[in-house]
């Protein structure tokens, strides 16, 4: 007896989106994620990277075409589990932290699913942990650096145990020791992540696959590697990487032992 194949863990096809001004910012959208997957969503500004993102937890309603999460429709009905399997990571780290101190704001998600007590707290200090931040559980928010802020802002999204992970433009505003903390927690993370960003290096650094969105589709899809050392593709579609910079002696050195 053959054993069917499990779905994708981010499954679009066709998705379709116009915002009410009549632009068109997703036109046939499709892409299909495995578990544990790492992908970096390229692209230029107003391709559609964000639009497509935010279908991914039901923010903005799907229009056209089919979206699931594991299987489960993204639909009305579905929407408090679909925005517990998908954990989102904004750019700005505002959208995510607001109350008084870290551990409320980690700890808001779970509250909101019913936990309470001890239970409550380990799930706190977890989610913490995983992010190499539990120092920071009593502190406020606002007095933290960038680079913790962003931290702590992916603690309140995994202490929901998420199955995806999606960060958008996740080293924005980080100094050069912000990025590689992050790089370093997020290389950690078994689980599937979806990294929207313009920061080739670090796409490289994290993922084995790229796709490239353009006018609302994707129009390329292949390893990291191969996607960034195509500079006629990366130059249609307005991407570049740092001055001499070498995607395959940076591949290479990743996978160097």
């Amino acid at each position: 007896m053959t054993v069917p194949a499990p779905p994708p863990v981010i499954d679009l096809d066709g998705v379709g989106f116009t915002y009410p001004d009549g632009h068109r910012a997703l036109d046939g959208f499709t892409l299909a994620v495995g578990t544990g997957e790492s992908v970096a969503v390229l692209g230029p500004n107003g391709s559609g990277k964000t639009t497509f993102a935010l279908h991914l937890n039901g923010i903005h309603e799907l229009q056209e075409g089919r979206a699931a999460i594991s299987g489960l429709p993204i639909a009305h009905e579905h929407l408090p589990e679909i925005r517990r399997r998908v954990g989102m990571v904004f750019q700005d780290t505002d959208d995510q932290l607001f109350m008084p101190t870290v551990r409320e704001d980690v700890a808001f998600g779970p509250h909101n699913l019913g936990l309470r007590d001890g239970e409550l707290d380990v799930r706190v200090e977890e989610a913490l942990e995983k992010v190499g931040a539990s120092g920071l559980i009593d502190r406020a928010p606002h007095h933290l650096s960038g680079g913790e802020r962003r931290r702590v802002a992916l603690a309140t999204v995994l202490s929901m145990q998420p199955d995806v992970l999606v960060l958008d433009e996740p080293t924005s505003g980080l100094d050069p020791a912000g990025r590689r903390e992050l790089a370093g927690v997020l290389a950690e993370l078994p689980i599937t992540k979806l990294l929207i960003t313009h920061d080739l290096p670090f796409a490289l650094e994290l993922c084995d696959r790229a796709v490239i969105v353009s006018g609302g589709r994707v129009v390329a899809d292949g390893s990291c590697v191969d996607v960034l050392a195509d500079e006629p593709l990366l130059h249609a579609h307005r991407l570049e990487l740092p001055l001499g910079f070498d995607p395959r002696a940076g591949w290479a050195a990743r996978h160097t032992p």
